[in-house]
């Protein structure tokens, strides 16, 4: 009975460990973003005023300082922030005069879908392609993926982006230009056939770059399979390479092949938000977008904070797949 509950005392106090070090994450990226944002060359005011920033007088200007809490000192909208936190409430954004749930919840939404979409294709063609020039060393098709893997690891986001956009939608006017729905329809009206259309050109801009970092380490870690002691045994014997790849390769090149697709959930985000604004897509990476052209500090704040558990539960999801798929590194195995 001892031995049976033994492991899960390890369990919890890795979890326990991983949510210590979430809290210290979320509290340091709340202060550096609350100050950097703060201190930023844009003047919230102004951005808030808009167009009509000349025609609105000092009196106005203090009103709408007072009503967002500008006139305050920084440490001193910092504490009522880290107050309403506290409560549950991540504030009000001052571009959308919503408060920051709803924003992040309405627009989390639209960019769920790409970036799921973005991070499946990206794991499945990374794997695919990786294998084959793994497998093929040497050969054509190795250099003409390593060729495509490391032209588009060193291609900023939105120059794909850009391209796709020149290319399908207006050389070729296969695809949608922008936005999530067509011009004058709302979006509880569209149609999935529609959603599609425009949800393919960002989620294939975002997924060609997960794709060429995964393919790159599932090649080189398939060769230095294909290359052991073991594989060597295993050909001696009259195994083909397949039945190699296929017994001995998956479950080894799975591991760092997960290890890079959750960690690459931060750049997926990162890139989601360069992404949605070169095709206008109205997610949480325009927002983000907005939110640093306004100076809207609790929205920004908020995004990062929210960005912050996304990622922590894609790795805390990695570290748990581990488990199932090599029982070698379960937790608390080696000393049980």
């Amino acid at each position: 009975m001892q031995l049976t509950n033994y492991p899960w005392k390890f369990i919890w106090r890795f979890l326990l460990q991983k949510f210590l070090h979430l809290f210290l994450l979320l509290l340091a990226v709340s202060v550096l973003t609350f100050v950097l944002v703060s201190l930023s060359p844009v003047n919230p005011i102004d951005a808030y005023i808009g167009s009509d920033v000349m025609r609105v007088g000092a009196e106005q200007r203090a009103l709408i300082a007072q009503r967002w809490g500008l006139d305050q000192p920084m440490t001193t909208r910092f504490f009522l922030w880290l107050g309403q936190l506290l409560q549950g409430n991540l504030g009000t954004s001052i571009t959308y005069n919503q408060s920051v749930s709803e924003v992040i919840g309405d627009r989390f939404g639209a960019s769920l879908a790409l970036m799921a979409i973005a991070w499946l294709l990206s794991g499945f063609f990374g794997v695919i392609l990786g294998i084959l020039a793994g497998a093929k060393e040497g050969s054509l098709l190795d250099r003409i993926i390593r060729l495509y893997a490391y032209t588009l690891a060193s291609a900023p986001t939105f120059w794909i982006a850009l391209l796709l956009l020149t290319l399908f939608s207006v050389q070729l006017q296969v695809t949608p230009i922008c936005c999530a729905a067509p011009p004058g329809v709302l979006l509880q009206d569209v149609t999935i056939w529609q959603r599609l259309q425009h949800l393919v050109l960002p989620a294939l801009a975002l997924s060609l770059m997960g794709v060429a970092n995964i393919a790159l380490h599932t090649r080189e870690k398939l060769i230095e399979i294909l290359h052991s002691n073991y594989a060597l045994f295993a050909y001696a014997q009259g195994e083909t390479i397949t039945g190699v790849i296929w017994y001995h390769g998956l479950r080894n090149i799975a591991l760092p092949a997960i290890t890079l697709q959750f960690a690459s959930l931060s750049e997926l985000f990162g890139g989601s938000v360069l992404a949605e604004k070169v095709f206008d897509y109205p997610g949480l990476g325009n927002a983000t977008t907005q939110a640093a052209l306004r100076s809207d500090v609790p929205l920004l704040v908020g995004i990062v904070f929210f960005s912050a558990l996304f990622v922590f539960t894609g790795n805390l999801m990695a570290d748990l797949a581990y488990q199932v798929i090599d029982p070698r590194i379960r937790i608390g195995k080696s000393a049980s």
